[in-house]
């Protein structure tokens, strides 16, 4: 939760965005969302994403693990 992410979905989109929250089937919420496609940005702010659109999902931030 709370971390940067890159999603990228079916038909080509990309957004980037901060994860605000999920559910089993991989609904997501994204904050401070921007789509990205080709060279421009467009800001689009808090989206909810189904998950059955979702393609791929990298993290932009790592996670630090305790020890």
């Amino acid at each position: 939760m709370d971390k940067k992410l890159q999603i990228k979905l079916n038909a080509n989109h990309t957004v980037i965005g901060t994860l605000c929250g999920f559910d089993q089937f991989t609904n997501l919420v994204i904050g401070n969302t921007i789509e990205v496609s080709g060279n421009e940005k467009n800001d689009i702010g808090m989206v909810v994403i189904r998950g059955n659109s979702v393609v791929m999902i990298k993290a932009l931030e790592l996670v630090r693990r305790s020890q």
